[in-house]
């Protein structure tokens, strides 16, 4: 649960169309609380201290505000980049000056809701009006069953189980809402993940290029792939372009494949002959690493042989 600020809330409230929002952190930080797929509330700051909507946490990254803006636009809550960094820099200890691009955290939320007037329940009793923070709750306990329950309801709009006893994901019908699916981020909050994760570099040629860089699918969304770390990689633009084709590709040890058709279609792609056999760079949690069943399947059925 985190504390919002009012006009951020009043500015996504009013455009219902934004279902994926950037709830931004002015110092930065990190963020390791949730993890994708569980809910995140917003309670707004004392005296209206309401519990205003929230969603589905999709990732945390760090960016460069510029790099936020040009990701989110106004689903960072402003109207436009002037207006996002005067809005951070009220929480700032020192304001952002003309031309500084401070790096700010940035939680991502997807299939957000705003709950209208009049249905904006009261936070927690234990919630302290003075908290700025957040709070994280453990439903596992028990004793927020029933808050949270409701709660849930409100975001889904209808009725809600959740097992206090099981996992948050747990299968049937309607556990089995694509909302409540776990690991699966928003399509914006994807991109920024990746590449936050692959530390602003390609995957394969190590190039920093930013305005270069893409995140690409593993397995595309349009035939059964999903918005997940693990179905992600970093890579430049006309590397990116090479994998989709299946000029390129990546075994299950992580080692970078090249298909003889680059030399006979192109007659050229020497750059990529001399990396073939080498490892790409991967993230060091290996639970952000490419998944090896998707990277087989992109060798299997992509990849030119």
């Amino acid at each position: 649960m985190g504390v919002t600020d009012g006009e951020w809330r009043s500015f996504l409230a009013a455009r219902p169309q934004i279902n994926e929002v950037n709830f931004w952190r002015p110092g930065g930080g990190s963020f390791k609380t949730l993890t994708p797929g569980e809910p995140f509330f917003f309670k707004s700051r004392y005296p209206h201290n309401r519990i205003v909507g929230g969603g589905f946490f999709s990732g945390f990254a760090k960016l460069r505000l510029s790099e936020a803006w040009g990701l989110f636009g106004e689903a960072n809550g402003a109207g436009s980049l002037a207006d996002m960094a005067r809005d951070i820099g009220k929480y700032r200890r020192d304001p952002i000056g003309p031309g500084e691009d401070p790096v700010i955290g940035c939680i991502f939320i997807r299939d957000t809701v705003f709950f209208p007037d009049g249905r904006q329940p009261e936070p927690p009793p234990e919630f302290s009006p003075n908290l700025t923070q957040g709070k994280t709750y453990d439903l596992s306990t028990g004793r927020h069953f029933d808050y949270f329950e409701h709660l849930t309801k409100l975001l889904l709009g209808g009725e809600v189980r959740v097992d206090p006893e099981g996992t948050w994901h747990r299968p049937g019908p309607v556990f089995g809402d694509p909302r409540l699916r776990p690991q699966r981020l928003g399509q914006q909050s994807f991109k920024a993940v990746v590449l936050d994760t692959y530390s602003r570099r390609c995957a394969i040629t190590d190039s920093k290029l930013r305005p270069a860089l893409q995140a690409a699918h593993i397995r595309p969304v349009a035939v059964g792939g999903e918005h997940r770390i693990d179905n992600g990689m970093l890579l430049r633009a006309d590397v990116h372009i090479l994998f989709d084709q299946g000029y390129l590709g990546v075994d299950p040890k992580y080692r970078l494949l090249v298909s003889r058709r680059l030399r006979d279609d192109f007659g050229n792609g020497e750059q990529f002959y001399a990396r073939a056999g080498t490892q790409i760079a991967v993230p060091e949690q290996k639970a952000r690493r490419p998944d090896h069943d998707l990277l087989e399947w992109h060798t299997d059925t992509v990849f030119q042989h």
